[in-house]
């Protein structure tokens, strides 16, 4: 049965990464017009526009175009890049995806103790301004607070670097991966509410008290529990919209990874470069999808053993 559905699962996984990467297809390829001139500019000599049409086997069917750019995403052999002919297309996105990644994971575990500790505090303690300014939280973009926090701690108190700073290293990490964790803390914890509120006055609670645990163990080790995989569910979902905030932060404060870089190759019409950012950012979140559902598969086997 497990087995079963961990194919299923792998199978829907492929599967999105194949469309995405169809619709990577239509959006750069399947453009009326000569996309050449947009790719190369218009200084670009007819010569040099073959070579792209060639390199890009523009003068095939689409159909052929499309059994050329498959073979080259499963093989991940983009080539190089238009604009950097030194480089390969995935060895940029290998080194990009790294800042990305450890920014967005890092933002997931900031964002999930912040949440859970702010949920089990308004269940705990009632409190009404809390829950609100949770709400507040919650609905605030990240654009919004995200350039004010930043001048606040970095600039005008000088509390904290500059979240671009090359020279920033670790602090600067956990300071872009806090501006990114606010707004999924809010969202994880307005669930996590919802979740615990029922379990607070149940009955399981309720030995549990009697039997003289503490408020600690209460709920770290048996009311988180019973909701945990939902929240890991929840949590894996919210990895898509942590990589669209860390293309928003890497691009506010000019931080390298997979957001600058696919920015850069549009603005540059690096078509190539494109595709494989695009597909190598749609790849992290899908394996992080994946890898969410297969722990909430084993919390609630385990919850169904206990």
């Amino acid at each position: 049965m497990i087995a079963a559905l961990l194919l299923r699962r792998v199978a829907g996984a492929l599967g999105t990464l194949a469309l995405l990467a169809s619709l990577v297809f239509v959006a750069t390829r399947w453009l009326p017009g000569d996309i050449t001139p947009i790719a190369l500019g218009e200084e670009a000599s007819p010569a040099d526009r073959q070579r792209l049409r060639t390199r890009l086997h523009l003068d095939d069917a689409r159909w052929v175009q499309f059994a050329y750019f498959a073979r080259d995403v499963s093989s991940l052999a983009w080539g190089a890049s238009l604009r950097r002919p030194q480089e390969q297309c995935i060895d940029r996105v290998r080194d990009a995806a790294k800042p990305t990644a450890m920014l967005a994971f890092t933002a997931v575990a900031i964002g999930g103790i912040f949440g859970l500790s702010a949920a089990v505090r308004v269940v705990v303690s009632r409190s009404r301004a809390l829950r609100h300014a949770i709400d507040v939280l919650a609905a605030t973009p990240l654009l919004a607070f995200a350039p004010v926090v930043t001048w606040l701690l970095a600039w005008k108190v000088r509390l904290l670097p500059l979240p671009g700073d090359p020279d920033s290293g670790l602090s600067g990490t956990l300071f872009a991966a806090g501006l990114l964790a606010l707004p999924l803390g809010a969202h994880l914890a307005r669930l996590a509410i919802a979740l615990l509120e029922p379990l607070r006055d149940g009955n399981m609670l309720r030995l549990v008290r009697a039997k003289g645990a503490t408020e600690l163990r209460v709920w770290a080790g048996h009311a988180l529990p019973q909701v945990a995989s939902t929240l890991v569910v929840v949590l894996g979902a919210q990895l898509g919209a942590l990589l669209g905030g860390a293309v928003v932060l890497e691009r506010l404060f000019e931080r390298p990874g997979l957001g600058l870089l696919a920015l850069e190759a549009w603005q540059a019409r690096d078509i190539p470069m494109l595709e494989a950012a695009v597909l190598g950012s749609g790849a992290i979140f899908v394996a992080t999808q994946l890898l969410a559902g297969l722990v909430a598969m084993t919390l609630d086997a385990r919850s169904r053993e206990e």
